[in-house]
Formats: structure tokens, sequence, C-alpha cells
């Protein structure tokens, strides 16, 4: 690939200090579905544990549900954390829509938990930043 860089006179891709950045996103990702694993598991197997029925929330699961989708989200975005970080494409693109994906569903709790999703939402527009303006350069780590 260099060489073909060379011939057309591109420069060659180089490390900059936001590939710091794209790897506290990958670990953001991957320390938020560990967290929502456990989260669902707790939902699931002590469902006393979580209150219901708050009021002010916009929305209201059971709390299986609740559980069965943090668990899966929650997998899925530890899988996608690591892809980030060691600079996978498909990491990429799919962390960038878990990021806003995140960013929407917490909404739905600003009532219960005001400051720690604001806190929330801040993080994964820090994701989304650093993975879609520059995930390119965690690729650079592997070569």
């Amino acid at each position: 690939m260099a060489q073909a860089q060379e011939a057309s006179g591109a420069e060659p891709a180089r490390l900059t200090g936001w590939v710091g950045w794209v790897l506290f996103a990958g670990i953001v990702l991957f320390t938020a579905g560990c967290f929502n694993v456990i989260e669902g598991l707790v939902a699931l197997f002590n469902r006393d544990y979580y209150v219901v029925g708050t009021s002010g929330l916009v929305v209201q699961a059971d709390i299986a549900v609740w559980g069965w989708t943090l668990l899966i989200l929650g997998a899925i975005q530890a899988v996608v954390g690591y892809g980030v970080a060691v600079g996978q494409t498909w990491a990429r693109m799919v962390g960038v829509v878990l990021a806003a994906l995140n960013a929407v569903v917490n909404l739905a709790f600003i009532a219960a938990y005001p400051i720690w999703i604001i806190l929330t939402i801040t993080l994964d527009v820090i994701v989304i930043y650093a993975i879609t303006v520059h995930g390119r350069e965690a690729r650079l780590l592997k070569g």
C-alpha cells in the first residue's frame, strides 16, 4: 500500500494524538457494554432490585424485557468497543450507531437521573466525534 501511495504522490497516513481518543472511544463502548450486561443480568435474576414505576419516566417497560435488551445490547457494545480499539471499519460504523442510539434511549430516563444522563450523552457525543473524524487512525496501530 505504501508503494501505491508513493507512486500516486499521496501523503502516507500517519498517527496523530487523536488515536488516543479513538482508543478512548473503544474503551468507553466496551466498558458501557460490560455495565449494560451486568445491569441486564441483575434485572433478570433480581427483579426487585430496580424500582418499577418511577414517576416522570418517558418509557415504562417490563423489567424482564429491559433486562434482555440490556444484556444483548451490552454484549454487542462490548464486541464493537474492542473492534473500534483495534481499528476495524465495521466496528466504527456500528459504534457510531450504538452511541447515537444510546444517547437517544437515555433521554427517556433524564427525569430519573438527570446528571448521569447528561454525562452519558456527553460521552456518546465524544465517542461519535472521535470515531467519525479520527477512527481511521486506529488501523495504523496494527501495521
